[in-house]
């Protein structure tokens, strides 16, 4: 197949050049849920797919299982967790993190590359613990005589962001980690993901953001936490005013989305409580006219 590119910034009449076409980059939400356990949503967790390479964003409770479903079931081979070379991590709550170990010690013996992973201060303790946890295992497989390919793939590259801007670009792809407001956790980031046809936004946890409000404008896909605020409103004012100062309501989300207004808004890490989980979509929708979709574990964008 070929392909047509005009080029009307570096020249006054267009150039053709002729060359592969690419891949279109796909956006994959591996995990929707919260803390509160429900066995059809995994953790938070969202993949990005682009010229064989797979960008993982958080990594909740069930999402490497998600991973392998979406390479077995959708021919993503690039989410099987050997596969895998790039982890970047919100911020450390438990609900975003939990898969971490299972990711790292997943076949890692198969590896032909490391995982290179990014996030706040504190992930390199959190990756020490986990070769802590891990000690008896590692050791019985890279002294005994099960076949390994490199002894050394059990081991994570750590990248602990110091400060907002481009963390990695490479391979047509570029990140940009920025500062988010997630109540008493400090720091916490959104991510910004260009590549050569696609632009996305995944918030992670946050309350409302003029930052990623800013950084979502015009993007493609808009990944986006929410709380019900049906929901939200029948809790104990306590609960209210901590998931308040750590959430977005739908009514601040819908001023976001009408902000930016990005191409699709997507909503995951659906807080709803005692409401319909449909609300946290009908709540937007009434006060925005853009594509809103209610994620489930898997959709692709």
């Amino acid at each position: 197949m070929k392909t047509c590119t005009i080029l009307t910034m570096a020249f006054s009449a267009g150039l053709c050049l002729a060359g592969p076409a690419l891949a279109e980059t796909r956006v994959v939400i591996l995990g929707t849920g919260t803390p509160v356990p429900d066995f059809q949503r995994a953790g938070p967790g969202m993949a990005v797919i682009h010229d064989g390479e797979a960008y993982v964003f958080d990594i909740g409770a069930g999402v490497v299982r998600r991973m392998i479903e979406a390479a077995q079931d959708k021919g993503i081979k690039e989410l099987m967790p050997m596969n895998v070379k790039h982890l970047f991590i919100s911020h450390l709550h438990s609900d975003h993190t939990i898969d971490f170990p299972e990711l790292a010690a997943t076949y890692w013996w198969r590896r032909d590359a490391r995982i290179e992973a990014y996030g706040p201060v504190g992930l390199q303790a959190m990756t020490d613990g986990y070769y802590d946890m891990q000690a008896v295992d590692i050791h019985l497989r890279t002294s005994g005589n099960q076949p390994v390919q490199d002894p050394t793939m059990y081991q994570v590259g750590v990248h602990e962001i110091s400060q907002d801007g481009i963390i990695l670009d490479e391979n047509g792809v570029t990140v940009e980690a920025f500062s988010v407001d997630h109540g008493d956790i400090h720091p916490a980031y959104g991510y910004k993901i260009t590549t050569p046809d696609k632009t996305i936004v995944f918030s992670g946890d946050t309350t409302y953001s003029e930052t990623l409000a800013e950084k979502a404008k015009g993007v493609d896909v808009l990944v986006h936490e929410v709380i019900s605020e049906e929901g939200w409103k029948a809790l104990e004012p306590n609960w209210q005013e901590y998931h308040h100062s750590s959430h977005t309501l739908t009514s601040e989300l819908a001023r976001i989305a009408n902000e930016a207004r990005p191409g699709t808004l997507v909503l995951t890490h659906i807080l709803h409580y005692g409401a319909p989980i449909e609300t946290a979509r009908t709540e937007i929708e009434a006060l925005y006219d853009g594509p809103v979709i209610l994620a489930n574990d898997l959709d692709e964008f």
